[in-house]
């Protein structure tokens, strides 16, 4: 019996060879196929995507998020203007982003960072307004890297523990968390009272008498004293305790944004000082990395003590203005303990996309300069569409390692005035950024029901930001928020369109298509050689074995277009679609329109053949190829 056992088993074993080495052999030959019609046509693009899934990733400005206090008086208190809290976010908001399709919840601003508000019962030292920006501050000012805002939690003593209980709860509804890791600068006043026993405070052993020494954490202007910009009134007439047009920093440091001086300009990050990673700026950027800087064992150390919170990621606040060499060492070695962890790094420079990823070894990179850039222009009504393929095919390779989004607490409001004067017209713009590629796509909370930031609200004035310096309520954002509620009850009918319109994509994002499928642009050859295919308009492909995808999306907010789009001889191949054969259009998104069609007779670049479609004002088809 164990004898013939074991002669089942190996026919068994040599079956399973076979029949995995044939699969194998397919599969290359198919690759091998792909490849040489990419080779043949620059809009075909393969690229694998990062890890298998897609991150949809929802930014929440945590201290305003929950809050539902509707007074915003400029400058107001956190009594008069109120405040969100940790607790907020409970399992019903955050069962509401898990069926929006969100995967991942950036909490901006857990960090303990400079505050106007005075804290001294708890022990915690009362920060000087002459180097604070706003009343609650920047959270990019961080204080205590061991530490999370007291003004996040119900009960200040606990607070370490309320942000863990969100942790708890967010996980719990199958959604992950991340952060911000504020790497290369903090509050002029730093001082932790939460570190762990053995741990040195920031510049505890710095040499002062240097302007740089390697084994200095800070850059210091030696024999000065620091100047607060004589312009800045912090808190514009509202007195505070600390308000005296003066800080006590002697010798000053060097600025957070690359300012070598005693005295900073109101538009640097004044609030801010540069933390010191080896590199002598004042002597031609000369490195001195080996030894490992002590700033950088002590960011390795808070890297790990937050990813011992169980979060899922860092958001790395100005990543490329901290060496890539840093990158490089701490990355790594921190994925040696938490290997899911996700770091993503806010980068400006494009020539320094690829450092970042391939030696810095970051996830992910924000792509701001270009598609977000880009595709603002258009939607603005003074750009144009034709830069897209330029874009993606520049990071050829990297696309799937590119952040994208329309909206997040640097940059402006599409509703404002400053940017699009209405939400819905950035709905083409966030099907191109969620849907072109396998790279993650991020949703600014408040952007799903059109929040203007409307009005000034302290420090950074009525700019069309929802500010992050200054307590505030999200006029737009709390009608969703309905007291609590989290049901949208306020919302009007055009508010939840807009938000029924971010549902449906986020979710789509979840197709295989889109979560690991190649690419076809449509747009090059359709508009050399579709009559009708209006400038507005972009159409692209997504595939997968099981599963095909045509996207056509109008940027024009007035006027509908009809065309008879085409589909190049090589994405016909590239799908393996069969010339001769029927297939049927069938839209998944928001009409459920079909649209017979025969691949043989759509792939002539001249003449009427194409497959016939009528886009609307804004209107997005996503068509599902069905044989």
């Amino acid at each position: 019996m164990k004898q013939h056992y074991f002669f089942f088993l190996l026919i068994t074993y040599l079956n399973c060879s076979c029949i995995q080495h044939q699969t194998l052999t397919e599969n290359n030959v198919k690759s091998d196929f792909l490849q040489d019609l990419a080779h043949q046509d620059p809009n075909l693009l393969l690229e694998a995507a990062k890890g298998n899934r897609k991150l949809v990733i929802y930014q929440i400005f945590t201290r305003l998020f929950g809050n539902t206090n509707t007074t915003n008086a400029v400058y107001g208190t956190i009594e008069e203007n109120g405040i969100g809290k940790f607790n907020d976010i409970n399992e019903q908001a955050l069962q509401k982003f898990k069926e929006m399709g969100i995967t991942h919840v950036w909490y901006t601003g857990v960090i303990e960072h400079a505050v106007l508000n005075d804290y001294r019962a708890y022990d915690i030292p009362l920060d000087d307004a002459d180097v604070v920006k706003g009343r609650a501050g920047s959270p990019y000012a961080i204080k205590d890297y061991y530490d999370v805002n007291p003004d996040l939690a119900v009960n200040v003593p606990q607070r370490m523990q309320e942000f863990e209980a969100l942790v708890q709860r967010t996980h719990d509804q199958g959604l992950k968390v991340i952060i911000d890791f504020v790497p290369n600068h903090v509050a002029r006043y730093y001082h932790s009272d939460a570190k762990p026993k053995g741990v040195k405070d920031f510049g505890s052993d710095d040499n002062t008498h240097k302007a740089f020494d390697p084994h200095n954490n800070f850059y210091y202007i030696v024999g000065e004293a620091f100047q607060v910009p004589a312009e800045y009134v912090p808190l514009g007439d509202h007195p505070f305790p600390s308000k005296d047009g003066k800080f006590d920093e002697f010798p000053a440091k060097a600025t957070g944004n690359d300012q070598f001086t005693a005295s900073p300009q109101i538009y640097d990050w004044f609030e801010t000082a540069k933390l010191n990673y080896g590199i002598d700026y004042l002597h031609d950027r000369k490195t001195h990395f080996f030894p490992i800087p002590d700033t950088w064992q002590k960011m390795y150390d808070i890297l790990l003590y937050w990813a011992g919170k169980k979060v899922d990621g860092f958001r790395c606040d100005m990543a490329e203005m901290v060496p890539v060499e840093f990158w490089h060492w701490v990355i790594p070695k921190v994925k040696e303990q938490y290997p899911d962890l996700v770091f993503i790094a806010e980068i400006y420079n494009p020539e320094q996309y690829r450092n970042y990823i391939d030696t810095g070894r970051f996830d992910f990179l924000y792509d701001k300069v270009q598609m977000y850039d880009t595709l603002r222009a258009v939607i603005e009504g003074h750009g144009t569409l034709m830069h897209v393929p330029d874009i993606w095919q520049f990071l050829r390779g990297k696309n799937h390692n590119m952040l994208r989004f329309l909206e997040n607490h640097d940059e402006q409001r599409i509703a404002s005035r400053f940017f699009a004067g209405e939400a819905h017209k950035a709905k083409p713009g966030m099907v191109v950024s969620a849907l072109m590629h396998t790279g993650p796509i991020m949703v600014y909370f408040g952007q799903e029901v059109g929040e203007p930031a409307l009005g000034e609200s302290g420090f950074s004035g009525d700019d069309g930001r929802t500010t992050i310096f200054d307590y505030w309520g999200v006029p737009e954002h709390q009608k969703w928020l309905n007291h609590g509620q989290y049901d949208g009850g306020g919302l009007s009918e055009s508010q939840k369109e807009l938000r029924q319109f971010y549902s449906q994509l986020l979710t789509v994002c979840h197709e295989p298509a889109i979560q690991e499928g190649y690419l076809y642009d449509l747009n090059p050859h359709n508009r050399s050689f579709t009559p009708g295919y209006s400038d507005k308009m972009y159409a692209f492909l997504r595939f997968t074995d099981q599963q095909q995808l045509l996207i056509v999306t109008n940027f024009d907010a007035e006027n509908g277009c009809f065309f008879k789009l085409k589909i190049p001889k090589t994405a016909i191949e590239a799908m393996q679609l069969s010339e001769e054969l029927g297939y049927t259009l069938q839209d998944i998104f928001q009409t459920q329109q079909r649209i017979p069609f025969q691949p043989g007779e759509v792939i002539i670049s001249e003449g009427d053949a194409g497959i016939p479609v009528e886009v609307g004002p804004l209107q997005t088809f996503i068509f599902e190829i069905h044989s």
